[in-house]
């Protein structure tokens, strides 16, 4: 096995949500359905994928402005009971296990980066089984949330990372943000939340239309 200072790469870090698991579009629909049952202005289903990724308040700013600081609780509490009612029909997207036991097994260490709670992260790496495959993770509730390069450059820190070994692998542009912001390389995916003009806008290494893209591209470049 290649040790992980031998690749190009050491450690990949990934987004969760619309990257490895396909629940952007069921985000955006708990935001939906938060919003109507609060009777506020119900965001477009474009404005409410835009958010993914985001800490709590940056997200509310952006999905529901009409909404006042002091109800941000009360909408997180109806998010959560609609996002906790679709959780186990969310999948992983197809080929993400081989895609994950493929790096693991060339040396690389991974990681994860996301706009989860802490408690939410871990709900999603125990009922995936993917848990094992990760050194490291960073969520939005413990650090500062993306695009602040928090989460990444603590994770470089952990895991004794120099920027140019790591690469971000996410779907939005919160996530090439925080890339661009950390001094590190970046990958996106343009299957999960944003649009892949708004991505390719942003200058990752390449964009990829799907997990077995992604996989091609790593064993070439990582």
């Amino acid at each position: 096995m290649a040790a992980a200072a031998e690749r190009r790469y050491a450690l990949v870090v990934f987004d969760w949500d619309g990257t490895l698991i396909d629940s952007a579009g069921t985000i955006a629909e708990c935001i939906q359905d938060a919003s109507r049952e609060m009777g506020l202005a119900v965001p477009d289903r474009e404005r409410a994928r835009h958010v993914i990724g985001l800490g709590l308040h940056d997200s509310l700013r952006h999905a529901v402005p009409d909404l006042p600081p002091d109800g941000y609780r009360d909408f997180a509490q109806l998010y959560r009971r609609h996002f906790l009612a679709r959780e186990s029909s969310m999948s992983l997207f197809d080929g993400v296990p081989q895609l994950l036991a493929g790096l693991h097994g060339r040396g690389h260490l991974l990681a994860v980066a996301t706009g989860k709670s802490r408690p939410g992260l871990d709900r999603a790496l125990a009922a995936s089984g993917l848990g094992p495959y990760f050194c490291a993770s960073r969520c939005a509730d413990e650090s500062n949330p993306k695009p602040h390069p928090a989460m990444l450059l603590e994770l470089m820190q952990e895991l004794d990372a120099e920027p140019q070994q790591v690469l971000m692998v996410g779907d939005t542009s919160h996530d090439l943000e925080m890339a661009r912001n950390a001094g590190v390389d970046a990958v996106a995916v343009c299957y999960g939340a944003h649009p892949e003009h708004a991505l390719r806008a942003l200058g990752p290494q390449t964009c990829v239309a799907s997990v077995d893209e992604l996989a091609q591209w790593l064993a070439r470049n990582g």
